[in-house]
């Protein structure tokens, strides 16, 4: 899927229809802006609730860090 946007003078741009409605995306929704080389990554932030239990059963202690790297 290919869609193109332009900026506006207000420095404002509109996510196509086909876009948002693929992604299912919905009015009110907060977005990151991640720099990737000499473009955008456009990133929906998600909401608390959405991250509730994301992290269940997970352990504080055998993990791994950089310094177990080689």
């Amino acid at each position: 899927m290919s869609e193109t946007a332009t900026l506006s003078s207000k420095f404002q741009i509109s996510i196509p229809k086909a876009i948002r409605t693929a992604q299912h995306w919905e009015a009110g929704l907060t977005f990151a802006f991640i720099p990737k080389g000499t473009g955008v990554l456009l990133v929906p932030v998600p909401k608390r609730d959405a991250l509730q239990g994301i992290a269940r059963g997970a352990s504080a202690t055998d993990y791994r860090d950089r310094a177990d790297r080689f």
